[in-house]
């Protein structure tokens, strides 16, 4: 149900607040020798083989082959299947068969309750989209997944009228019948006739547009920045620079950020990423700091190199799988961005057009302090989507190579659009690969739609790629040189078409450490060949909430494994339960993947931990039993572009070596 906004929500500003705001510890730089506690959860190794039925059938699922079917010709592109109904400013996968959208109050021609709708449930079976009733202004909120399964949509902007002007009224009595929404919370539990609820009782205390929100260790949601009442960039009379917890607890109070006061005005959707340590990483214009939450605490980090990676600037952004082989270590790497100075981007400048850049940094938080210059781009690139694959690279997408984000009504913009020169064409990004070969695009085909401010891209459980979205105007502009967008896409990556594993007892819930289970893999599961055992992986994947160049808590954890094989050619795996650190991959649903050779099963939906808003019990991983020795050669792999190679078995112990050394050796 919807509940009704009304003017009994709070108005408070920041300023009123102030002497609730709680004040934030300064610290030393971040020094991971000592800020640091290492840890290993690789589970034990036994000789001992512990019976492991499988589960009954309700409680565990065998996944099938992809329902969409699609032909040869367009692996390795894209594909338009249907329309949005609504502009994808905003949106995340639900459930298998579910994508949710959220645009800006506008004059969508979809409508609800006689009104434009501004909030769309994609069905991925029909490629149909259904209007759902948000009664208070999404316009730039932020999104992230709870530990219940359910999502929060948090924030926004004053109600307003045609061409975004704000309201006279900012209750709902007006022409797009909308409420000021910078203090919403807003949830939607995933399936079949879900609708948002915005209750007035669950708001904020401040005013938050623009903001980042990240999932912590308990499945509550860590809420950061953003300013009171929009404008294309921060500035310190307008801004929020503060952080808070939703459900909030009894007794807590907005907490002051230093770096957030300190990075203006290119300080909107701050860059947020959950580590291992339990602290949050933060890429803040050219700022970086680590925040320990718990204590209040910003330890500095070296200065940003190269560009600014924050909105304006809209750098792709994706924190690489934590493997076995890395000991779950988190890498988060950004990509593009632009590189202006803080006075530049109020000096008049046309900024529309400044060249993207095309470097590539990443960090590694846990055994360095510094940032590391990674292959850069092809191109220069703002705006761009990085997303996850379930065969461990990344997808890239969307954007445009000058400008940056926004829109206005500047003598220097096109049809009020802040950038130009969409990039049609996608990259590949595998970080398996030497230095100097990471990034791919031979044999991808280009889309045909520019995807330029407020574009979204998620994965699907098939493991295709969702494409929407595209909106650099005020309200509905259907004639422009970059329109209004509606159409939906998917990107078919190399092994849509493939055949594609089918394992047995995937369980529907894995716990934080504790017994291992077993699934099922048949010969043809591993093509015919048993040499292919010895290149399984078994994955999980959140895909996040995506907007504004960002997928909010997008992550993905590999599962440690051993094998025994069979007499029909099959295996049986024996898996961990998720690694026991709900920092890793906090606590609610995900997305499991059985990869075999590079291509992966379809996903199935797994409820991470105890399903509760809770702290989560963590237990010792259960020893492994030793695997089966096979001499066979797996089949040579495909290099994502169409050509095969020789599956190496030195980037395993590549890895192994690069990630011990940063430990003992990190660059100070």
């Amino acid at each position: 149900m919807v509940a009704s906004s009304s003017s009994t929500r709070p108005l408070p500003s920041l300023f009123a607040l102030s002497a609730l705001i709680l004040q934030p510890v300064l610290a030393e730089n971040w020094n991971p020798r000592i800020h640091v506690n290492r840890r290993d959860y690789i589970a034990p190794r036994t000789t001992e083989r512990i019976p492991r039925p499988l589960k009954a059938r309700a409680d565990t699922v065998k996944p099938g082959q992809p329902t969409h079917t699609v032909s040869d010709n367009l692996i390795l592109g894209f594909e338009v299947i249907g329309d949005s109904g609504v502009s994808g400013q905003q949106l995340f996968l639900g459930d298998d068969t579910k994508v949710y959208i959220i645009d800006k109050v506008e004059n969508n021609p979809l409508t609800i309750n006689d009104h434009p709708a501004w909030a769309s449930e994609y069905d991925l079976t029909t490629n149909t989209a259904r209007p759902l009733e948000v009664v208070t202004n999404t316009f730039c909120a932020g999104g992230a997944l709870l530990g219940t399964g359910e999502w929060l949509n948090i924030g926004g902007n004053q109600a307003v009228d045609a061409l975004g002007v704000t309201s006279p009224s900012q209750n709902g009595s007006n022409l797009y019948q909308n409420s000021d929404g910078a203090f919403a919370a807003r949830t939607l539990t995933p399936g079949e006739g879900a609708e948002w609820y915005d209750d007035p009782a669950q708001d904020l205390t401040t005013r938050r547009w623009y903001p980042s929100l990240e999932t912590i260790e308990t499945g509550r949601i860590f809420i950061l920045g953003g300013n009171q009442y929009g404008g294309f960039v921060n500035n310190a009379a307008n801004s929020n620079p503060t952080f808070e917890f939703w459900p909030k607890a009894d007794g807590e109070v907005p907490v002051e950020s230093t770096i957030l006061k300190n990075t203006l005005p290119a300080n909107l959707y701050p860059i947020t990423h959950l580590i291992p340590t339990g602290q949050v990483l933060l890429n803040i214009n050219l700022n970086a700091a680590i925040l320990d939450y718990h204590t209040n605490t910003e330890y500095p980090l070296p200065a940003v190199p190269h560009a600014v990676r924050t909105y304006p600037a809209s750098a792709a952004n994706v924190m690489l799988p934590m493997t076995v082989a890395n000991n779950w270590t988190a890498t988060v790497m950004y990509c593009g961005g632009s590189d202006l100075q803080s006075d530049q981007w109020t000096s008049g400048m046309a900024l529309i057009n400044v060249a993207a850049s095309d470097s590539c940094i990443s960090i590694t938080p846990e055994t360095s302090n510094q940032w590391v210059d990674e292959d850069p781009l092809p191109e220069g690139r703002v705006m761009g989507n990085a997303i996850l694959l379930p065969d461990g690279t990344v997808f890239v997408g969307n954007g445009a190579n000058t400008g940056v984000a926004g829109y206005g009504n500047d003598t220097w913009v096109l049809q009020e659009s802040y950038a130009n020169n969409p990039i049609y064409a996608p990259l590949i990004y595998d970080p398996s690969k030497p230095s100097g070969q990471r990034w791919n695009r031979d044999g991808l085909k280009s889309s045909e739609v520019a995807r330029m401010y407020h574009s979204t891209a998620t994965l699907l459980p098939d493991g295709s790629v969702f494409i929407t979205g595209s909106n650099p105007h005020p309200d509905y502009s259907p004639n422009a040189v970059f329109p209004t967008e509606y159409r939906v896409e998917r990107f078919y990556p190399w092994y849509y078409n493939k055949r594609r594993p089918e394992p047995s007892g995937i369980p529907t819930s894995l716990t934080y450490g504790g017994q291992y289970f077993d699934l099922e893999l048949s010969s043809d599961d591993l093509f015919g060949n048993i040499g292919n055992i010895n290149v399984v992986k078994v994955v999980i994947i959140k895909t996040g909430f995506s907007t504004h160049a960002i997928n909010f808590g997008q992550r993905m954890a590999e599962l440690d494994h051993t094998f025994t094989t069979n007499a029909a050619g099959g295996a049986t795996l024996h898996v961990s339960q998720a690694p026991p650190n709900a920092a890793i991959m906090q606590p609610g649903p995900a997305w499991f993947f059985v990869v075999v050779n590079g291509v992966p099963s379809v996903g199935v939906r797994v409820m991470i931990g105890s399903g509760k808003i809770e702290e989560q019990q963590i237990l010792a991983a259960e020893s492994l039993p030793e695997s089966s020795t096979v001499t066979a050669t797996a089949d040579a792999s495909p290099n994502h572009s169409g050509a095969y190679h020789a599956s190496p078995l030195f980037s395993l112990f590549a890895t192994i070596v690069v990630a011990t050394s940063a430990w003992l050796f990190p660059l100070l």
